[in-house]
């Protein structure tokens, strides 16, 4: 029955990631705001929501610890693995994209949660500067979308740019894209819950510890929102909304995830999670700066690297 409930719940998520994308995709056509803004937001909160209910949920049943791992097991797995996969399967135009600030808005966030972490543990004054910050992120980018939105209003979208929204389509009716958005936004928690219990309870009846599966299979099962809507943006030719859909993710899993469940109750942060966890995290968002500042695009064979130095990682953790 756990099986055929994870099975269930990885198809609900691949129909979910696609629905997403195309949605925000065409919102962010129809309202002249540019999909890199809507997979900052839109997108990331769609994705990151498993995360958001697990973390919750742990941090009520006095579970902290699986919650601190959820999260930075997720921003890890997003950069190597939700990057990496479909890098390997198509390649990423990543070059054609700015994304500098967003990223350096993550580093910034990284750093920021690194610090909270050496003070814990997570209380909930933490997770209010947490909040606060997550507050910035989202003013700059309607800030952004605003400006992005005047300069629109005298020109209507070229051919350049409607090739950059391969697969979108101008005509889609607004409730249309509102299904899709909607669907979702509600298919990729579902999908994450599911094929997630199913796997604890097969990983509790293997007698694996709670600390491992925090940061091993909870994290890859809440970060297949992302892996599915990425791999179907990868395929859609959408670079941008991919990178995006990561840096957005990532973000709001440390600023507002963290946050949150700070508030509901304070998170103890496991050692061995600050001397090695942490700083992988970091490394592997650091890992980006090639493609983000230095016009490269992430091929397959940096695809393979990314993919292959997850499955490291995971065998150092197991191990």
């Amino acid at each position: 029955m756990d099986l055929l409930t994870a099975g269930l719940g990885l198809v609900i998520l691949l129909l979910a990631g696609d629905a997403l994308v195309r949605g925000a995709v065409n919102l962010a056509l129809r309202m002249g705001i540019p999909a890199l803004i809507v997979s900052l937001t839109i997108v990331a909160f769609g994705t990151s929501a498993p995360e958001l209910l697990i973390s919750i949920n742990a941090v009520r049943d006095n579970a902290g610890g699986l919650a601190l791992g959820n999260v930075v097991g997720s921003n890890i797995a997003n950069v190597l693995l939700v990057l990496g996969v479909p890098a390997v399967m198509t390649g990423l135009a990543t070059r054609d994209h700015d994304t500098k600030r967003s990223f350096l808005f993550m580093i910034a966030a990284s750093l920021l949660f690194i610090v909270a972490c050496f003070l814990g543990p997570l209380r909930w004054y933490h997770g209010l500067i947490l909040l606060v910050a997550l507050g910035g992120v989202l003013w700059d980018a309607t800030q952004s979308a605003r400006n992005h939105r005047r300069e629109q209003a005298t020109q209507n979208y070229g051919a350049d740019e409607l090739e950059d929204l391969e697969g979108a389509d101008p005509t889609m009716p607004w409730w249309k894209i509102a299904l899709f958005t909607v669907l979702g936004l509600i298919g990729l928690p579902l999908g994450a819950d599911l094929l997630v219990t199913a796997s604890v309870n097969i990983a509790t009846d293997l007698g694996v510890s709670d600390t491992v599966i925090g940061l091993t299979l909870v994290a890859i099962g809440t970060s297949l929102p992302e892996l599915a809507t990425t791999v179907m943006a990868a395929l859609r030719n959408q670079a941008d909304v991919a990178l995006g859909n990561v840096i957005g993710s990532n973000m709001f899993n440390l600023l507002a995830i963290m946050g949150i469940a700070s508030m509901v109750g304070p998170i103890p942060v496991d050692p061995e999670i600050m001397r090695f966890d942490l700083w992988v995290m970091l490394a592997a968002s650091l890992a980006l700066v090639p493609f983000v500042f230095m016009g490269r695009n992430m091929g397959r064979k940096i695809g393979i690297g990314f993919s292959a130095l997850y499955v490291l990682y995971l065998v150092v953790v197991v191990v």
